[in-house]
Parts: C-alpha cells; structure tokens; sequence
C-alpha cells in the first residue's frame, strides 16, 4: 500500500449484521499499513494496529498481541505518514475534529487518519466482549458493552475520520482506539478530557477496499442502521 493510501477488509454494516465469521490475518494487516482499527473474530474485543503490532483489547480492558494466525473480519489501515505534526491540548473528544478542520477545511468529503500522543487527564473507553451466539449483530453487543474510566493515563490514540455519505462502509466521522504506554489497558474512545498531546494528521483520498468471499458475508442482508451505529460507536 501507498502512503497515506486507506486499506479496509469488509464493512462496517457487515459487523451491524453478525457477520464476523472468519477474516484476514494479523499478518496480513500488519503488511497493510502501521496504524489501524478493527476487530476480531465474533467481535472479541477492539483491534489496535500501531507499529507493526496487532493488540486485541480485551473487554475488561486487558490487552494481547495478537498471533500472525488470528483472523480479522473487519479493519481499516493506512501506512500512516503525517502531513502536519502540532503540540497541543484537547479539551474534549470534539477538540479533535477541530484540529481536523483547521489542517484542512475542504476535506469534509475525503478521509482523514490521526495519531494523538501524550497524557490524558481523563479518557473514557469501551470494549465488546464479543458475540454470545452466531451472528449476534453488533448493535446488540454494544448495550453490553464494557466501560472504563481512566485518570492521568499516558499513551496513544489512533484514529480516522470518515465522511458522512460512507455510513456503513465505515463508521461515519470519528473513531479512534486508545492504547496506554505500558500496553495494559485500552479500548474504543467514548470521551476525553485535557489532553497534553502531541497531534500528527493526514488526509486521505486513494481507498482499497477488499471484501470478504464468504457465504455469510454474501447472504447477508445489510443496510445502514444510522441510529445503531451511533449508539455502539459514541
């Protein structure tokens, strides 16, 4: 893959509709790109890519690295190269997207990829524990979704944000994935408090998109459920 060029297996409204089978390997992804989101088989926990590393965050909030072997039915990546790298503060979870704006304002319709690192006065996060029955839908997974809340945690946040018109192809606007600097806990971003961080942004507008040949994957029916998607993704 190109830099700054976006990578992604399947699609979001896949994960809305269960389908979460069988995927990619851990290997295959980390040749993709050097940050990324995802997750795993039934949806066991949220995916990190950072570094040529695959971690699985884990509900409860522990972290594995993931086997060359594990398999990935959904995930987004890019080989992140910043165009613009700035010291600053994030109030909240919507500092972000102001960051993005000021770096490009015309890119409302494009795809954008940010790498955020420094201490965090508070972070709140979520991790699914995965699926209880086969294809369970996400939209269900994350009513019981688990949350925790960290104090004065150092680390890294890896995030994209997407256009409003590809709902369901990813998931519109912000999603970011947190991992502390000890790599114990993490999970996906709900909120964020007083941020010292350091801020690295890329706009993006070459995509790849590879779907899955499976028969759940083509017996699916799929469309976008906006409201469910918003609720599971904060």
């Amino acid at each position: 893959m190109a830099v700054n060029e976006l990578y992604q297996y399947s699609l979001v409204n896949a994960l809305m509709s269960g389908v979460s089978e069988s995927g990619i390997t851990a290997k295959q992804l980390i040749e993709k790109g050097n940050i990324g989101l995802g997750t795993f088989v039934k949806m066991q926990g949220e995916l990190l890519l950072l570094d040529g590393k695959v971690y699985q965050l884990l509900a409860g909030g522990k972290i594995r690295i993931a086997d060359d072997t594990d398999q990935i039915p959904y995930a987004v990546c890019t080989r992140f190269k910043p165009q613009s790298t700035e010291t600053l503060t994030l109030e909240n979870k919507d500092s972000v997207d102001t960051v993005l704006e000021k770096f490009n304002d015309h890119a409302s319709n494009l795809f954008m990829a940010y790498r955020i690192e420094g201490r965090f006065r508070y972070l709140k996060c979520r991790t699914v524990k995965g699926q209880e029955y086969d294809g369970q839908p996400l939209s269900e997974l994350g009513k019981k979704q688990f949350v925790a809340e960290y104090d004065n945690i150092e680390g890294t946040i890896v995030g994209f944000r997407s256009p409003s018109a590809w709902q369901g192809f990813f998931v519109a606007g912000e999603h970011m994935h947190f991992i502390d600097k000890d790599l114990k806990v993490g999970g996906h971003v709900l909120d964020i408090a007083d941020g010292e961080v350091s801020m690295g942004v890329a706009t993006i507008h070459q995509i790849h998109f590879e779907l899955p040949t499976s028969e759940k994957f083509n017996s699916a029916k799929m469309s976008t459920d906006d409201v469910g998607l918003k609720s599971v993704e904060g």
